[in-house]
């Protein structure tokens, strides 16, 4: 059972203030996945970096990033590969059309996890993996009761 919470963030009197700015996808092929994301959810392209090893696409406040497993391990770092059927984490798109997300998605090359589904907590869910492995929530915003 998934219980939602919701939270009116405050900063605390002297913290430093932190913005949540991006999320980083390690993958083999930064403009691969670029082109896939664009295709496959509509995302405009931020910029690649003429390395070809970082690139950002413009989703909102929070970018979604993609950095190159090879720059990875140049800085030392060891980047697992993502496991649809195994995953530690998802990223999740919010929509008012999610079969129709879905679809794209589906055309521009995701793989199916899971269909649309009308969840009990009043939320339309669907599941994908990108051509990296990296699985992906395509789903409507929550109805709160009330």
């Amino acid at each position: 059972m998934l219980t939602a919470f919701i939270c009116a963030c405050k900063r605390k009197p002297g913290a430093t203030q932190m913005i949540f700015r991006y999320t980083i996808l390690y993958v083999d092929d930064v403009a691969s996945s670029l082109i896939f994301f664009e295709k496959a959810f509509g995302f405009e392209r931020g910029f690649l970096h003429e390395s070809g090893d970082y690139g950002e696409l413009v989703t909102g406040a929070t970018k979604l990033a993609f950095s190159s497993t090879a720059l990875m391990q140049q800085l030392g770092k060891n980047p697992a590969s993502p496991k649809s059927d195994n995953p530690t984490f998802e990223i999740a798109f919010e929509t008012d059309d999610v079969s129709g997300a879905l679809q794209n998605a589906l055309n521009a090359g995701a793989s199916l996890i899971q269909d649309v589904r009308d969840e009990p907590w009043g939320q339309t869910t669907s599941y994908v993996s990108d051509p990296n492995g990296y699985l992906i929530e395509i789903c409507s915003a929550v109805k709160l009761p009330g």
